[in-house]
């Protein structure tokens, strides 16, 4: 049974667990869930309630790049998927620095390995009567430079009635791999505010995102996603009952793209001791 962390704050209700990848549990107004809620003694954390991305998001083709000259070659850390995905993070223990019954912060420090870099991750939860702000840090404790984009993986329930509403431009068509080929203005299906978003078979990135998504359930509290990214990554898979809508900074296998092409495409060089930061806020509405 894995050791889970409860802040309260009027009728809000947040379960952490440190011990599964600094993950969310689960996330609760009164008895409606807010996020999927991990079932009891999960040990993973793709059955938690939300898990954070870093030193990068989504997945690396092949997985292996190369970073001022340095081949830096990465194993799969999900069965069933050869490209390896979502950093080091959600695959590993946090620490609890410090918390309160309204907050806490977790840390992570990376040793170098098959990723070369030392980084020192921290994520800081603060619960309010109106809603969970959570804000992920990367900071470079490495001398040679280390690429990072940041991103928040959240679980959200759905049924028939649930909506997504969210503004995006373009979005990444796919190969059977799940990576990016080329992309297209988003249209039809594709679009995250064109009806019920719960079985629709999606596995997409986005570009040009508004930074504002809001959940709706039909029935209870609403959810107002926001966070100062440009992209948006969306799972609605075919068989329903969830989905993930997911704030990201760098665009999926970006790693693979050319260094100069970095930026464009979300990651950011850390020198030695700089720290790269994302906040998102889940505003409870109703």
């Amino acid at each position: 049974m894995t050791n889970w962390l409860t802040l309260t704050v009027g009728d809000l209700t947040l379960d952490l667990a440190p011990e599964v990848g600094g993950s969310i549990a689960r996330f609760s107004k009164g008895e409606q869930d807010l996020l999927r809620p991990a079932p009891p003694g999960a040990r993973d954390a793709g059955e938690m309630a939300s898990f954070p991305l870093v030193p990068f998001s989504n997945r690396v083709r092949g997985g292996q790049f190369e970073c001022d000259g340095r081949t830096v070659t990465l194993s799969p850390n999900l069965p069933g998927d050869p490209s390896p995905l979502h950093g080091q993070g959600w695959r590993n223990a946090w620490d609890v620095e410090k918390s309160n019954p309204r907050g806490a912060t977790l840390m992570f420090v990376h040793e170098p390995g098959e990723w070369p870099w030392c980084y020192e991750a921290r994520q800081a939860f603060a619960l309010d009567e109106t809603g969970l702000t959570v804000t992920l840090s990367c900071r470079n404790l490495s001398a040679e430079r280390m690429p990072c984009g940041l991103a928040q993986h959240p679980y959200f329930p759905c049924d028939g009635e649930t909506r997504l509403n969210t503004g995006v431009t373009d979005v990444w068509l796919i190969d059977d791999k799940v990576l990016p080929t080329e992309w297209v203005a988003a249209s039809g299906r594709f679009l995250p505010s064109n009806g019920p978003v719960c079985g629709r078979g999606l596995d997409h990135g986005y570009e040009g995102w508004s930074g504002e998504a809001l959940i709706d359930w039909g029935h209870g509290a609403r959810v107002r996603m926001t966070a100062e990214a440009p992209r948006f990554q969306l799972y609605a898979p075919a068989s329903g009952g969830l989905f993930v809508a997911e704030p990201v900074e760098n665009a999926n296998a970006a790693l693979n793209l050319p260094q100069e092409q970095w930026q464009a495409a979300g990651l950011a060089l850390l020198a030695q001791g700089e720290e790269r930061s994302l906040t998102v806020r889940f505003e409870v509405e109703g």
